[in-house]
C-alpha cells in the first residue's frame, strides 16, 4: 500500500507542477543530448537514456512536461523535464536523442522550436 500512496503522491505533484505553468511558452533554439550522456544522472537524479522523451530546461520544474514544435515542419513532441540546462548561449532546451528525432533528423544539431508547458 505505501507505494500506491507514493505514486499517486507523484502524480499529484507533477500535475499541479504543470498547472502551475500552464500558459508559460518560449520560442529558441533546441538541441540534444551526445552519445556520452547516455547512463549519467541528470539534475534530478534520474538517469539520462536516449530512448526516453526527455529535456534539460533552465528553469522549468522536474516533473513538467512541455510540448516542443519545430518551426519549420510544424512537428511536435512531448518530453518531462528531468535536467538543467543547456548552459550554451541562445539555447532554451536540450532534448532526449529520441524526442530530438521525433521532431527532426539528429544531423540538423539545432532546431528552432517552440516550447509550451502541457498538462
Amino acid at each position: 500500500m505505501p507505494i500506491l500512496k507514493t505514486t499517486f503522491s507523484l502524480i499529484l505533484q507533477t500535475s499541479q507542477k504543470n498547472k502551475d505553468w500552464l500558459g508559460f511558452s518560449e520560442s529558441g533554439i533546441a538541441s540534444y543530448y551526445a552519445d556520452k550522456h547516455q547512463n549519467l544522472k541528470t539534475a534530478s537524479g534520474e538517469r539520462y537514456r536516449h530512448d526516453l522523451k526527455t529535456a534539460a530546461h533552465k528553469n522549468l520544474p522536474f516533473g513538467v512536461n512541455v510540448k516542443v514544435t519545430n518551426l519549420a515542419t510544424n512537428k511536435s513532441v512531448v518530453v518531462k523535464v528531468n535536467d538543467r540546462g543547456p548552459f550554451v548561449k541562445g539555447r532554451i532546451i536540450d532534448l532526449s536523442k529520441s524526442a530530438f528525432m521525433a521532431i527532426s533528423q539528429p544531423n540538423q544539431g539545432l532546431l528552432k522550436v517552440r516550447i509550451e508547458v502541457v498538462p
